[in-house]
């Protein structure tokens, strides 16, 4: 994988967030050399964000969102003034991009600063101001940022603003790596990857491309192979492996076959904690403890992938739910079955005497203690009939509000 095709999510994105004709476009294609975004001397020719990729030397693999101006009008306007907003949550670092004294841009820059994203303010068109650097000294005082003049149009103090963006790229924005501090350099890693029908044909998939890579990177040796292949694999090792990332979906059979000093996570886990919050996901995890039958679970995948036979989301899961009911016919049936035997075994045995003299079956079951009710004095059958009728009832009410539940969730092929 070239840096060039360095997945947009690990990219450091830089927006540029100013006025309209502030010249956000001519300043991206400044920076990067290229005519890249579309420019006009027309006020809003920007309307939604547009991001492009691209390598900026001294930093990297960057997205620059070039955005639309924050004083657009009209109710269009205001849309695409929303849709700035939103990009500035993407945003790492941002460029203030200004041709004067401040004004739409102030309730802008106390919200980067509330997000705490280092901003840069960029005092355009210095070809044009009669002092620019007064003005830039009254800026930075104003607004108390690093402030730095440049012509997008004539190219002045460019190489400096790139020398500028590479000082303000956060100390700790490259230190995020997918597999962390799991393995170093000498550590063998074994990558289980099964090749369903969701596995593109002739190529695999970003996240094992992007882990791969950096295992490389790490100077760790690795092998792969798919889950039929497993404990071949791993005869066929010299050592256990220190680390296996195996798909979610084969994770309990590679479980069982993985050697006891061998680590276990999937990739699933790894690129949970390296695009999102971990710790949002494990409070997730924690929930289920607390789930009821009346609790309602959203099943939600962020793949832009179209459906397939064997999509975990939509068809897996879905197609599992109506075994449920079937368990749980079986769990019941068996359990009466088990009355005999228990009955047979035990008769509810040993006994405990309880204080006022009487015996406590220790061993004894829902239907047995509905039999001794029935059977023990001729007055308690009227007790052990009414026992009998509610434990139907239950068993009646579980299966069907689990028929219910199951059924309306079945895949329909």
């Amino acid at each position: 994988m070239s840096i060039q095709s360095t997945p947009r999510a690990s990219r450091l994105h830089i927006g540029l967030f100013g006025s309209r004709n502030a010249g956000k476009s001519s300043l991206i294609n400044a920076l990067t050399g290229q005519e890249i975004s579309l420019v006009s001397p027309v006020a809003g020719t920007t309307t939604d964000p547009v991001y492009k990729s691209f390598e900026l030397q001294g930093v990297g693999p960057v997205v620059f969102i070039d955005t639309a101006g924050l004083d657009d009008e009209g109710d269009l306007g205001q849309l695409r003034v929303e849709k700035t907003r939103q990009a500035l949550e993407k945003t790492d670092l941002a460029l203030l991009v200004l041709t004067g004294l401040p004004r739409e841009e102030l309730p802008w820059l106390d919200l980067l600063k509330e997000k705490k994203i280092p901003t840069l303010a960029v005092l355009n068109k210095r070809d044009q101001l009669e002092d620019p650097e007064a003005l830039e000294g009254t800026l930075r005082e104003t607004l108390g940022l690093p402030v730095l003049a440049v012509s997008a149009a004539t190219g002045e103090n460019i190489p400096a603003l790139r020398q500028e963006l590479v000082q303000q790229v956060p100390d700790d924005f490259w230190d995020l790596t997918i597999t962390g501090d799991l393995v170093t350099e000498g550590d063998l890693v074994l990558l289980v990857m099964p090749q369903d029908l969701q596995a593109p044909k002739g190529r695999l998939i970003l996240p094992q491309v992007q882990t791969i890579r950096e295992l490389l990177d790490k100077k760790c040796p690795v092998m792969s192979c798919t889950a039929d292949c497993l404990e071949t694999t791993l005869a066929a090792l010299a050592k256990p492996p220190k680390l296996i990332i195996t798909d979610s979906q084969v994770f309990p059979l590679v479980w069982k076959a993985k050697p006891s000093e061998s680590l276990l996570t999937s990739f699933s886990i790894l690129f949970a904690g390296y695009k999102g919050d971990i710790r949002a996901f494990l409070k997730g995890a924690a929930a289920l403890e607390t789930l009821t039958e009346a609790s309602r679970v959203l099943i939600a995948e962020a793949c832009a992938h179209a459906p397939t036979q064997e999509d975990i989301g939509r068809v897996k899961i879905p197609n599992l739910l109506p075994t449920i009911t079937i368990c749980l016919f079986l769990t019941i049936t068996n359990g009466f079955k088990l009355f005999d035997q228990n009955l047979a075994l035990t008769a509810g045995r040993p006994f405990l005497m309880a204080a006022d003299g009487s015996t406590v079956k220790t061993t004894e079951m829902l239907a047995l203690n509905i039999y001794s009710s029935f059977y023990s004095n001729v007055t308690n059958r009227g007790v052990g009939q009414a026992k009998a009728v509610l434990f139907f009832l239950l068993v009646v009410i579980i299966s069907l509000v689990q028929l219910r539940a199951t059924r309306s969730k079945e895949v329909q092929q």
